[in-house]
């Protein structure tokens, strides 16, 4: 029985990251691809020569084309730019698009029947403009976005309550920047709300931070941004689409009707298993949750106009 077949678009950082945490997890045969001669082979070959340490058994190919990527099972895109200090993730979008929308159509045409998953930033644009190049079922391309916001959340109640990060769950809605929407209700540690742990104004920190977690992280390394992270969120999603473990995560996918929006790409909780998105949860928000909401949606539809 041949191991599934995971390719990655961009051997920067956030891609390498992404390869290292899917080997060490033995998820399937991983094709690191770039346009930067050498580089993709280099770190392959050296992610490679840890598999007898560290004892997985994968196959770990760097390649600058993209006939070696056919057949994919997931395609995960992270090519583009990096944020630096005092940029948006909007500001990257005309540059990244040009580079995500030609991606798409190489990908698309040998691997037509992958999973797409998109990282690179400003994350719900980009995956609109991928949605754009390929048109896939929505079951079939999804943003990498909630994951990563959620899981600093739950990394910042942990150091706020000194307990363990395993027994708290959190839900961020939204687009994936300032406009993002964590909901404290439908955060939990061991099944208690942190409404019911939390003085309200240390709550609204919490989420304030959340919503400037890559800036933060940005404004630290000066020339680059995370990567242990996002890698490590691209891998969860990756995880449950193939072990058709059909975990409830927030990801940024196209809603048809549910939370009121149609045609955009948002991040809510959905199920993931091997059919990719496999059911859209939507959940019951309170009239200012929902204009939160509302108000993210309407950021990312500006947004998406300057694609056109």
């Amino acid at each position: 029985m041949s191991r599934p077949k995971i390719t990655i678009v961009g051997a920067g950082n956030v891609g390498a990251t992404a390869a290292h945490w899917a080997a060490a997890r033995e998820l399937g045969d991983i094709v690191l691809l770039d346009i930067i001669e050498g580089v993709p082979q280099g770190k392959a070959l050296d992610l490679y020569e840890a598999a007898p340490v560290e004892g997985f058994d994968c196959r770990i190919t760097g390649s600058n084309d993209y006939d070696d990527t056919k057949d994919s099972d997931i395609v995960v895109i992270t090519a583009g730019i990096a944020r630096k200090p005092g940029m948006s993730r909007d500001d990257l979008i005309l540059t990244n698009a040009g580079i995500v929308g030609s991606v798409t159509d190489e990908i698309v045409s040998r691997s037509p029947n992958c999973i797409l998953i998109v990282v690179s930033n400003p994350l719900d644009v980009m995956v609109t403009k991928a949605h754009m190049q390929c048109n896939f079922p929505r079951e079939r391309i999804m943003g990498m976005a909630g994951v990563l916001d959620s899981a600093r959340f739950r990394a910042f109640i942990s150091m706020e309550l000194n307990v363990s990060v395993e027994d708290i769950s959190a839900t961020v809605l939204g687009g994936h920047g300032d406009s993002m929407v964590p909901l404290p209700r439908y955060s939990t540690v061991s099944g208690i709300p942190i409404t019911a742990l939390m003085k309200p104004e240390r709550i609204e920190e919490l989420v304030q931070r959340t919503r400037d977690g890559g800036a933060e992280i940005v404004n630290y390394l000066k020339t680059g941004s995370a990567f242990y992270a996002p890698g490590a969120a691209i891998v969860q999603m990756i995880e449950s689409i193939l072990k058709d473990k059909k975990r409830i995560l927030p990801c940024a996918v196209l809603l048809q009707g549910e939370y009121g929006h149609d045609g955009i790409f948002m991040g809510v909780p959905v199920k993931l298993g091997a059919g990719g998105v496999e059911e859209v949860l939507e959940l019951e928000l309170a009239a200012e949750e929902k204009s939160a909401f509302d108000e993210s949606a309407n950021q990312v539809r500006e947004l998406i106009k300057s694609l056109s």
